[in-house]
């Protein structure tokens, strides 16, 4: 067998250029209706973010609210604790399905519904086919088609991977598609660079004249240490809830049970976080540099007191390294 070589290389080009369009969608600056609040939630894979809006949209439905959740992670495993592990067919497979075999999206092949809550997964493309993002951005596409400004919500939950930065995941916030963005983050290094990163985002479009704002951390997962608390309050930014590192809250959630109900002994802790959700302003969150995010924790855990050494030519060369002649002009002494 052989390799097209050339094909492959265009294959490769067409990747990246796609993975750098900016996103062109534009997206009206009015809300659904005029109650709806449209909030994006961002986190570093794997924090929790699934978890807590599955919980906290339940208990929303719970209280009366009209909720929407709407996953964008190509992960889809947004809506998984919500319809007990059973997943959820995508806009994107779903739209490439219907389109092979010309007919046309309707809502019931993409939004399902449990325990009061709408939920629909936009997905992704396979695994080093595409950019993510770009799918993101044709998933909001088909939702505008699909009627997404008329719909009669209280809430709209966008579930956003933070850890990634190409331009359809930071849609909500580069296009004023949201009106607040919650933090989902923990007591570590990693998961608080992302809510960093997310703030700086945030920052660079409010200065820019866009109008999105941090509502607030949910810290999950906690251990007590303080990190994240830290954080919240070098960025000014408020505390939405904490939600404790417990066994019986890993357990739950493994077995996709739902604990965001008042029948729950976790049903006080999701009420709180639904009532600060729907009264948190957007604040503009004032980021931390490297420097800064890094004092947030003992130096002996992330190397805060190392200092740069500059490697030399000699260095790099090692073994191959040779004493060169100077080019420096000298001069005989007047």
């Amino acid at each position: 067998m052989t390799l097209d070589i050339p094909n492959l290389k265009d294959f490769d080009q067409r990747l990246r250029e796609e993975a750098h369009e900016e996103p062109t969608l534009e997206i009206p600056q009015d809300p659904p209706s005029k109650h709806t609040q449209i909030i994006a939630i961002y986190g570093k894979g794997g924090i929790g973010k699934s978890f807590t809006l599955a919980n906290l949209s339940c208990m929303m439905a719970e209280q009366g609210k009209r909720v929407l959740l709407i996953g964008c992670d190509p992960k889809s495993d947004t809506t998984s604790l919500l319809f007990a592990g059973k997943a959820c067919p995508t806009i994107i497979e779903t739209s490439t399905r219907k389109k092979l075999a010309g007919e046309e999206v309707q809502i019931g092949d993409v939004c399902y519904k449990r325990n009061g809550v709408f939920a629909m997964e936009l997905g992704g493309p396979e695994g080093g086919r595409g950019c993510g993002g770009r799918g993101i951005i044709h998933g909001f596409e088909l939702l505008e088609k699909l009627g997404f400004h008329d719909w009669d919500f209280d809430y709209v939950l966008l579930d956003f991977l933070g850890d990634v930065v190409c331009g359809g995941f930071g849609l909500p916030i580069a296009r004023d598609m949201a009106q607040k963005v919650i933090l989902v983050g923990s007591n570590d290094l990693q998961s608080l660079y992302v809510a960093n990163n997310v703030c700086s985002a945030v920052e660079y479009f409010r200065r820019l004249g866009g109008n999105v704002g941090v509502a607030g951390l949910v810290i999950n997962k906690d251990d007590g240490t303080g990190e994240a608390q830290a954080f919240a309050d070098a960025v000014k930014i408020p505390v939405l809830a904490t939600i404790p590192a417990d066994e019986d809250l890993r357990k739950k959630s493994a077995n996709y049970q739902i604990v965001g109900t008042a029948k729950s002994q976790w049903g006080p802790l999701f009420a709180g976080l639904a009532e600060a959700v729907g009264i948190a302003p957007p604040i503009r969150p004032e980021p931390l540099d490297q420097d800064g995010l890094l004092a947030l924790f003992d130096s002996k855990d992330t190397g805060g007191d190392v200092v740069l050494v500059p490697a030399t030519d000699a260095d790099m060369r090692g073994k191959h390294a040779a004493v060169k002649a100077s080019l420096e002009v000298v001069y005989d002494d007047a």
